[in-house]
């Protein structure tokens, strides 16, 4: 059967407002789709703002609310996701990860959507050989001791919980983004906030570790190519360049012209700042750390990753790091996320 995207067909895309949900979102409409935005009841939806898309607030929890939402629908991107440091109740993590993507991928499946593409995460691969040199691929099985906090944990599930129904007949493919960076970041993520602790002065050196930084937008491609050429119940990772964190800050200020960040501290830095952090402030305070453990434990991970299957098989490309980081930086500049005396120093040097 033939999943081409024509113009006109109605796509299904749940997390629509959130920073890749929206790059998706984006793509489709590009291509013509006619798409069925599902938000989570409250959520920050500007991202969604100005473009033509029919929009539902639905709890994915929820099997009634689901109800009726992929009515006429040939397609569906599922990519709503809880994501967060130290929760106050981890069990929103399953109910929405697990739980959620099984309703999803069911109901879907129930109202004959062709394809479902579910988008997972590099952080379900194991990293043994990383520190050897050798980027992670779809083959790494995970240590279950490296799934660090209750997203890792939850989306392990979830992939395995959407890999069974695969196996029942689901017409589920995998995406595995790696790490994001471009505009419409408005949370921000993890890895923008780094380009925006770095904007405003907050990052007063780094731990040597190393990251695969993608453009927002290769990776929303990524994902129509995988509704498009990607094999049933397959797993795709789409990335980009693989940097070391010293790198992507001399890549930071090169294309921003402020002063880098050149002082390296040592693994153990950032692992006592967060066991100090958590026991203040969680522990004992009862509000979320300033430097939560699983951040923590992630910045001392070195987080490479090969996307030859994704390039091979679905013909994915992907920018320099440098375009997503200058992206990433321009865009919140833009809109407001840097201090006034900062952003008055800036004098951008755009990639070529």
């Amino acid at each position: 059967m033939s999943h081409q995207l024509a113009s006109g067909d109605r796509v299904v895309v749940t997390g629509a407002s959130g920073f890749i949900g929206s790059a998706v979102t984006r793509a489709l409409l590009r291509r013509g789709a006619r798409v069925v935005a599902l938000t989570e009841p409250g959520a920050v939806t500007s991202n969604l703002d100005g473009l033509d898309v029919e929009r539902h607030n639905v709890d994915i929890t929820n099997v009634e609310d689901l109800k009726g939402s992929f009515e006429g629908a040939r397609f569906c991107f599922h990519l709503a996701a809880r994501f967060g440091f130290w929760p106050k109740d981890p069990s929103g993590f399953y109910a929405v990860n697990v739980g959620g993507s099984q309703n999803v991928v069911r109901e879907a499946t129930s109202a004959g959507v062709e394809r479902i593409v579910y988008t997972s995460t590099v952080a379900t691969l194991g990293l043994w050989r990383t520190k050897s040199g050798r980027p992670s691929t779809e083959d790494d099985v995970a240590d279950l001791s490296h799934l660090y906090g209750n997203y890792k944990k939850t989306k392990y599930v979830a992939e395995h919980e959407v890999l069974r129904l695969a196996a029942q007949g689901a017409p589920v493919v995998l995406v595995l983004p790696t790490m994001p960076h471009g505009p419409y970041d408005h949370r921000p993520t993890p890895s923008g906030k780094v380009v925006l602790d770095y904007l405003n002065g907050r990052m007063p050196g780094y731990v040597d570790t190393q990251m695969n930084v993608a453009h927002v937008d290769d990776l929303a491609l990524g994902h129509l190519l995988a509704l498009e050429r990607g094999a049933q119940g397959e797993s795709y990772i789409c990335g980009g360049e693989n940097v070391s964190m010293a790198r992507l800050l001399q890549i930071l200020a090169a294309v921003t012209g402020l002063a880098p960040s050149e002082r390296r501290f040592p693994s153990s830095f950032p692992m006592i700042a967060g066991r100090l952090s958590q026991f203040i402030e969680g522990d004992l305070m009862h509000r979320q750390p300033t430097v939560p453990l699983e951040a923590a434990q992630m910045s001392t991970t070195n987080m490479s990753f090969d996307d030859a299957k994704a390039r091979r098989e679905l013909g994915y490309v992907s920018r320099p790091a440098a375009t997503a980081l200058y992206d990433s930086a321009r865009w919140f500049v833009e809109n407001g996320y840097v201090r006034a005396e900062r952003a008055a120093q800036l004098e951008w040097h755009a990639p070529q």
